[in-house]
């Protein structure tokens, strides 16, 4: 019997109006979309998710899409070595963004440069005038949930399957996790 694929996980940063500083590593540095950066944009994100990832067809062919959405951090001699979108998604409020394909070339893993490449990311979303924002990820992506959750994000219990996985994310984590239900009731899911 195939298995049946369970829904991504959501979570939400309610407020975008106190985000903290951008703060690099020394020789690194934030912009957003550069010519020749698509090449770069491939190579994060297929080292990140796995398959072939093409600029054009995948992000550039999205309605949402404006060069300036698109942010990285690159090394100040050298090519893109993180990214993540500040993206807008319909089915979201207008003043809700969407962070999207957030990546990280493993060789520069341990630098904070996917907390600091999403930051970048919701500063845009603010710039835009959004004022909140939610994003989708995977139970494995650890790494990139320590990372959403220190910036501010919290889960959104918006799937029956979800309280359980994130209680078994808690314990992983070893550490109580403030969450929101579908219904705007405030939680906190325990190891």
């Amino acid at each position: 019997m195939e298995q049946q694929q369970q829904p991504q996980l959501l979570m939400v940063r309610e407020d975008l109006g106190m985000l903290p500083d951008l703060v690099l590593p020394e020789g690194y540095v934030e912009h957003s979309l550069r010519p020749g950066d698509e090449d770069g944009w491939e190579h994060i994100i297929t080292a990140s998710f796995g398959g072939e990832h093409r600029f054009d067809k995948g992000i550039a062919a999205d309605d949402p899409y404006k060069p300036e959405r698109v942010r990285f951090i690159s090394m100040e001699n050298g090519g893109p070595v993180a990214t993540a979108s500040a993206w807008y998604r319909p089915q979201w409020k207008e003043n809700t963004g969407y962070l999207h394909m957030v990546g990280l070339l493993p060789e520069h893993a341990g630098k904070k440069l996917g907390y600091a490449v999403s930051l970048a990311a919701l500063h845009y979303m603010a710039r835009e005038g959004r004022t909140r924002a939610v994003l989708h990820t995977d139970d494995f992506r650890i790494p990139a949930i320590k990372t959403y959750l220190n910036l501010g994000f919290i889960p959104e219990l918006a799937d029956d399957s979800h309280l359980d996985r994130w209680i078994a994310l808690a314990g992983q984590l070893n550490r109580v996790i403030p969450a929101v239900q579908g219904n705007g009731t405030r939680t906190e899911i325990k190891p």
